[in-house]
């Protein structure tokens, strides 16, 4: 029986290494093809310990966490991240990012993900906010490193109500898997109405 629940206080702080080394592992597959590093994925992770309006959510088979999801108010997240959606018309302080949800693969497709947003979508809403945003990286179809079979999450998020944000890109730099130093990754936000 997988345990999906919001993490604060010293069971956040006990929790950090697991999501870190989760989100390297799951963030290296297609599409995001992340070359992790534990001690940036620690310091990055630090955010949701020292904002009260940060929200850790993890699943758990046991006593082990296989999935994680995140969120803070977006004016709290990267500057690049708030820059996207300017033009938009949209006051940043109306907008909650939904950071990321990584699960092992063999967790996926039993609504972990659906607990994910349920979570992090009543956490916006006590917050006040009027909107729920997330960004997902954009690989062009002909990368060499696409699985064959890989089915993209658009009708997941689109089923949860979420649509593209025309214009509304950031740019983020890490390192794939497969080249030797960081590159930029154009991220498109998709978002809707709380």
């Amino acid at each position: 029986m997988i345990r999906v629940e919001r993490l604060d206080g010293n069971d956040l702080l006990d929790a950090l290494d697991d999501v870190a080394r989760l989100r390297i592992e799951v963030f290296r597959d297609w599409p995001y093809l992340y070359d992790g590093d534990a001690a940036y994925e620690r310091a990055y992770l630090q955010a949701y310990r020292d904002s009260a309006n940060a929200i850790l959510v993890a699943a758990f088979d046991g006593g082990r966490i296989v999935g994680a999801s995140t969120g803070t108010p977006m004016e709290e997240h990267a500057d690049d991240f708030g820059a996207a959606f300017g033009g938009q018309g949209i006051a940043l302080a109306d907008i909650f990012y939904c950071a990321e949800s990584v699960l092992l693969p063999a967790y996926r497709g039993q609504g972990i993900g659906h607990a994910f947003f349920d979570a992090r979508e009543a956490h916006a809403r006590a917050l006040g906010r009027r909107y729920s945003a997330f960004c997902g990286v954009v690989r062009p179809a002909s990368h060499p490193l696409k699985p064959s079979d890989y089915a993209p999450l658009d009708p997941f998020w689109r089923k949860r109500g979420y649509t593209p944000v025309e214009g509304a890109v950031a740019h983020f730099r890490w390192k794939d898997i497969d080249q030797e130093r960081e590159t930029d990754h154009p991220l498109q936000f998709w978002m809707r109405p709380l």
